[in-house]
């Protein structure tokens, strides 16, 4: 099956540029992911844009905008609707047919924003579930591959189709390679299944309240839920503090190289060299990266503390 991906994921005949100018020559060999899709007979037809860097490159600039592939732009309203982002063209390929599937990579709604600006099926998978070797970072704590699809059947079958345990990668787990159950997915298989469904978006959202009067008819168990609020202090620093340290590594360990540049520093010199070319819409975020100063015993306590705050909000709705 053809399948096509996201421009920062490492593949053996394609450069992999990031969307970066600095990159334009990144020829490498291919992600673990690459390469699991490879042995179940997949054919890479193409790499796709995305936002430079994946969106964490400047503020305020365009969705699904890069140097190396300019704007993308959304299939069911070309300058009326955004792509969504980071993974702008994976999610446009997908609602376009360009290929059977595509695959993304999300850190914080890379997957998610353009699957639903392209009305297509995207998973973020639990951070381990897929490899991240040989794809540029933003962070090793939340960053994943995962599948983008036009139904549900398909994006199980890509996600089976990426798994395997990863000596390389630390959060890597090992799966059982046929525990994504497609019989689950027949009609049938939603019966007696429990959902929780945000009340707002059933009182506000016609389209949402009419899915859950469908899965009801499926009967499906929906549990209605209120929407709470979490705190995420220190989000930025997270990332920040991440990039800072994954991107070196990924451009020591897994890039081209004759790729001269190895810190974010060297990058956003890199970019002023020539502002017309490379970057127009700034370097903001990767300013703030260069100027985070968080401690080692500081940057713990941030992780410690999302996890903390993010495991409560999802563990005191499942209850």
């Amino acid at each position: 099956m053809p399948i096509m991906l996201k421009d920062n994921i490492n593949t053996l005949d394609m450069p992999t540029t990031a969307g970066a100018h600095v990159l334009k020559d990144n020829q490498t060999d291919d992600a673990f992911v690459v390469k699991q899709m490879k042995k179940r007979g997949a054919i890479i037809l193409g790499k796709l844009n995305l936002s430079e860097w994946a969106y964490f490159l400047c503020s305020g600039c365009p969705l699904g905008y890069s140097a190396i592939g300019g704007q993308t732009l959304n299939p069911y309203g070309r300058k009326v609707f955004e792509t969504g982002g980071s993974s702008a063209g994976s999610g446009v390929t997908a609602a376009a047919n360009y290929a059977a599937a595509a695959v993304g990579t999300e850190t914080s709604g890379s997957i998610l924003s353009p699957s639903s600006q392209n009305s297509i099926v995207g998973m973020k998978p639990t951070v381990g579930k897929l490899s991240r070797s040989g794809i540029v970072p933003i962070s090793s704590t939340l960053d994943t591959p995962g599948p983008m699809t036009k139904n549900v059947i398909d994006n199980a079958i890509l996600l089976s189709a990426m798994m395997g345990k990863d000596m390389s990668d630390s959060y890597s787990i090992k799966a059982n390679q046929n525990q994504v159950d497609l019989s689950a997915l027949k009609i049938g298989g939603l019966n007696g299944k429990r959902i929780g469904a945000f009340k707002y978006l059933m009182e506000g959202d016609s389209i949402y309240n009419l899915t859950i009067q469908k899965l009801k008819e499926y009967g499906t168990v929906v549990v209605e839920i209120e929407q709470t609020e979490v705190e995420l202090k220190g989000f930025l620093t997270l990332l920040n503090i991440d990039m800072k340290n994954d991107l070196a590594v990924y451009l020591e360990k897994y890039a081209e190289k004759n790729i001269d540049v190895r810190t974010i520093d060297d990058v956003m010199d890199y970019n002023l060299k020539d502002t017309s070319g490379h970057i127009p819409y700034g370097q903001k975020l990767f300013e703030g990266i260069s100027n985070d100063t968080t401690s080692t015993e500081e940057f713990e306590k941030i992780k410690s503390d999302l996890m903390r705050n993010g495991r409560k909000y999802f563990e005191d709705q499942m209850q």
